[in-house]
């Protein structure tokens, strides 16, 4: 694990601290499953931040002004959220064009989320696909 995202981790309350780790394992999950090879784990506005080569960053945090949730954010630039809205609008919470909400009372929806972080991974080679390739 990167020194910063491990640090900043490391001082979240533990039951967001394990939420949070589930996040990140399940990213890296998808990075292997996928065989996405390397990837960079760094922080990005000072949140945990995940790209790989031919992607599109994902990045995740828990504020304490919202602290019922998590957000999973990525490139609002991108057709990302919009396309996970198309698959998803009944399953997920969004923020705008530019994250998935997630509530801490609720378990992950693994199957959805990774299905969305596989996307914004392979982005740059799937963008021009209807629903980008779903």
């Amino acid at each position: 694990m990167n020194d910063e995202v491990e640090k900043m981790l490391g001082a979240y309350p533990d039951h967001i601290k394990a939420k949070l780790l589930k996040l990140r394992a399940l990213i890296l999950s998808v990075i292997s499953d996928c065989g996405l090879g390397e990837y960079e784990e760094t922080l990005k506005w000072g949140e945990p931040s995940y790209l790989v080569d031919g992607g599109s960053t994902v990045r995740f945090n828990w504020k304490e002004k919202d602290n019922d949730h998590i957000f999973v954010f990525f490139n609002c630039n991108t057709k990302l959220v919009d396309t996970f809205k198309e698959l998803y609008s009944e399953d997920l919470e969004f923020d705008g064009n530019r994250a998935i909400v997630l509530k801490l009372s609720e378990p992950l929806p693994v199957d959805e989320l990774r299905q969305c972080i596989e996307l914004s991974l392979r982005y740059k080679s799937i963008k021009h696909l209807p629903l980008l390739g779903a």
